[in-house]
């Protein structure tokens, strides 16, 4: 549910948090929104004050609800033992912490509140759990820059509300207002409706075999010739058959030169043999596309809900690759294949997206990895944090030992 606190200055935050939530979890969101410490925060709901171990539940507090926030010059009765001192957890003027060390550990001891920065704000709450004090700081300050700049925006609103109307800057400030309200609200409206639009999308690999050789292909229907790379040609044994009377140059996004063709060679997908025509590119970040020619002659279809190519009209169905199984190497390939294109009867450009896969499997972590010392830090640090061994190390594997990105998961 959101609720909306004012505090005495007149600065109004609105918060979205849960109707089991405790008030001391309240004030600590409400520290880092308005950098009033904890300690010295009062609540009151309807004139009646919000003790900190009560649930909001308890107090009738419902969705839409307004709360006053005063200040508290002592610190209340209901806070946690052992909590930092006041000037501790305090803010400078910048934005930054008086006492990060001292900050930080305090939201790593709440394992509610952090899994609840992990959802309004990712990259502040894997700084929380990092080691870099530096980085958090300037998190910090960014924050308390953003929230200045917000302010200030809302004030030339609200000077735009009482504006000359015949002011033709005026009006132009005013249209200009409008547009980027509409721009937040579909944004706000994407996130919570279409969050996967916002997601990385992994491109179609899928396992064949080239000339009796396996290798990982990436299938892209918006290139019209299946390419391959030189390097790949000659590691498959079929340079040898390279035509060089068709030569060129291969323009798109880039340009690269197209050395010749192979006309023939067979394929493997499944347990089923095919023939094949490759264009041969001198793209060495480009290994082997299979585009819309082969895809055409070998009536395949792109069956993404279940996730498989379906070759020669379904006969043989194979998975596409899951993200972990596209070998890093290819990071840099995907950026080089918008130049596998052609000019004229040639290929066409191969365009696509960015992807900036993690790794494959060889960045997976094995059992050597799983009992070196940097793992087993890893595995202590968010062990601390309340979670099962076991489970960690699940989520540090998933993940390809990324802490930060394994305690996202753990926390969600």
């Amino acid at each position: 549910m959101k609720i909306t606190v004012m505090t005495t200055d007149e600065q109004i935050v609105t918060l979205e948090v849960d109707r089991d939530e405790s008030v001391e979890n309240l004030k600590a969101l409400l520290e880092v929104e308005t950098q009033v410490p904890l300690q010295q925060q009062q609540l009151l709901h309807n004139g009646k004050e919000m003790r900190n171990s009560e649930k909001l539940s308890a107090l009738s507090i419902a969705d839409g609800d307004l709360v006053m926030m005063v200040p508290n010059a002592t610190q209340s009765s209901g806070s946690r033992a052992g909590a930092p001192s006041s000037e501790a957890v305090g803010f400078n003027p910048d934005g930054s912490a008086v006492n990060p060390s001292a900050f930080q550990q305090q939201l790593r001891s709440d394992s509610n509140l952090m899994a609840q920065l992990f959802q309004r704000d990712p990259e502040l709450a894997q700084a929380i759990l990092g080691n870099d004090l530096n980085r958090l700081q300037d998190i910090l300050r960014a924050r308390h820059r953003q929230k200045s700049e917000l302010r200030r925006q809302q004030e030339e609103e609200m000077a735009l509300l009482y504006a000359d109307p015949f002011d033709v800057e005026a009006q132009k400030k005013i249209e200009a207002s409008i547009r980027q309200k509409g721009i937040d609200e579909n944004w706000a409206a994407a996130l919570e409706y279409n969050p996967e639009a916002f997601a990385r999308v992994v491109m179609l690999y899928v396992d064949m075999e080239v000339n009796g050789v396996p290798l990982k292909a990436f299938v892209d229907s918006g290139a019209q010739s299946t390419i391959i790379s030189k390097g790949c040609a000659e590691r498959l044994g079929l340079l040898r058959l390279l035509d060089t009377r068709y030569k060129g140059i291969a323009h798109g996004v880039g340009q690269s030169e197209i050395l010749g063709r192979i006309h023939v060679a067979p394929i493997k997908i499944g347990s089923i043999f095919y023939p094949c025509s490759f264009m041969v590119l001198d793209a060495p970040n480009m290994e082997f596309l299979f585009g819309l020619d082969m895809l055409r002659k070998h009536q395949c279809i792109i069956d993404l809900k279940e996730n498989v190519l379906r070759v020669g009209g379904g006969e043989v169905s194979v998975p596409f690759l899951a993200e972990k199984d596209i070998p890093s190497q290819f990071l840099d390939e995907e950026r080089y294949a918008k130049e596998a294109s052609s000019s004229g009867a040639q290929a066409t450009s191969a365009t696509r997206e960015n992807i900036n896969t993690p790794s494959g499997p060889s960045g997976s972590i094995g059992n050597n990895a799983s009992q070196g010392a940097e793992f087993e830090a890893k595995v202590a640090k968010l062990v601390e944090l309340g979670f099962g061994r076991e489970q960690v190390i699940q989520a540090l594997k998933l993940f390809d030992g990324n802490e930060e990105q394994a305690a996202g998961f753990l926390f969600g």
